[in-house]
């Protein structure tokens, strides 16, 4: 199936597609340089990305249609603007991650470029495409294409980390409009083949009697959400999502709120365990933009207009640079770890101080409160 999404987007032999992204990863050897085998359009291969030589690659080598990552995007929004920005040949970008403040910078800055956001796995059953060009959705669900690929989004409880369940044992779809878990049939037609040698892996994808005794689907690990036209969004991962005060905080929403402050060139929200409290409280690690510095009021009073109390981090750490994957992927697993004790955090780091409406610099009188139970959050 990931062969066709090129097809499926109207690429053509005409055609000449430009993938900055390493082949290891199966977005690019299989959408990027399979999906040219499939069309017969040329392929354009980078060694490595370089956000300052896209464009000039694009304009050399006449490139129609580009395959992203959000992350990709993103960097390309970041540069300084130049005269030329929308000298260029493309029509079509294929790819998928793009983040809905993104997208739109993206569309206004470089032209009317469209858009073919996709969602998919590599070990998944089916997938989406978003093939009306609707901003910040991967792709439609409709009567044929549930007939097609059946699929569900269901409530899943996320401090237990496992899909809630009615009194006959099965699974509760959400309403429309809210954010769940998304499982899709396994069938003759979508099959899941599992992980090579390891059967047990490939067990834990498999969830069993959702709406039927006896039935098998594939558990994503993502939260979706659906709305009254059909439209799916990607709201977070099941293990980026973390719960507090009762509430489910998907990270990905925190990351594109706070992003958009002024200062801020990139952030990375991750949640972390605090003593007397349930479930994990908001972390946000940030990266600020060159020769701008840290305004603790004008991000607490962001926030505060912006997030739910709840969402709203409750610790905020500066960083030089955040560690990200060579498929653009952010790393949350060392900051989860490192916490937020300042006797063991070098970075600048600052606590959400209701009292003043600002974040201030954490000290170790409040990280002592904190854990001493003394200091309610």
């Amino acid at each position: 199936m990931v062969v066709s999404v090129l097809n499926i987007c109207g690429v053509t032999p005409e055609d000449v597609i430009y993938t900055p992204l390493p082949l290891y990863h199966s977005a690019a050897l299989l959408l990027g340089l399979g999906g040219c085998l499939e069309v017969g359009a040329t392929c354009v291969l980078r060694p490595k990305f370089s956000v300052s030589q896209f464009w000039d690659d694009c304009r050399r080598y006449h490139v129609t249609v580009i395959q992203y990552v959000g992350e990709v995007m993103r960097y390309l929004c970041n540069t300084p603007k130049r005269e030329n920005e929308r000298d260029h040949s493309v029509r079509l970008a294929v790819g998928n991650g793009l983040r809905v403040e993104v997208w739109k910078e993206f569309l206004q800055r470089f032209g009317p470029i469209r858009i073919r956001e996709f969602y998919g796995a590599t070990e998944g059953n089916s997938g989406f495409i978003n093939y009306t060009g609707k901003i910040g959705a991967v792709g439609r669900a409709n009567f044929l294409s549930k007939l097609i690929m059946p699929f569900e989004l269901i409530q899943y409880n996320v401090g237990q980390d496992e899909p809630v369940r009615d009194e006959r044992g099965c699974c509760i779809r959400v309403p429309t409009g809210e954010a769940g878990l998304l499982v899709m049939k396994i069938t003759n037609s979508s099959p899941f083949t599992g992980y090579a040698g390891d059967r047990q892996k490939s067990e834990k994808k498999i969830l069993r009697d959702v709406l039927k005794k006896g039935d098998l689907y594939f558990n994503s690990g993502d939260l979706l959400r659906a709305d009254h036209e059909g439209f799916l969004y990607f709201q977070d991962r099941v293990g980026d999502t973390f719960r507090w005060k009762g509430e489910n905080v998907a990270t990905t929403e925190v990351e594109t709120i706070l992003a958009t402050v002024p200062f801020i060139q990139e952030v990375n929200v991750y949640g972390v365990p605090v003593p007397g409290h349930e479930g994990k409280t908001g972390v946000a690690a940030i990266r600020l933009k060159e020769d701008m510095v840290f305004d603790g009021e004008k991000l607490y009073t962001h926030a505060k207009d912006f997030l739910p109390s709840y969402a709203i981090p409750r610790f905020v750490r500066l960083k030089d640079a955040l560690e990200i994957t060579e498929t653009f992927k952010q790393c949350k697993g060392q900051l989860v770890k490192e916490g937020f004790n300042p006797a063991l955090i070098k970075d600048p780091l600052f606590f959400l101080d209701e009292s003043v409406k600002c974040f201030v610099p954490m000290s170790p009188e409040i990280y002592s409160s904190i854990v001493d139970m003394k200091l309610k959050l």
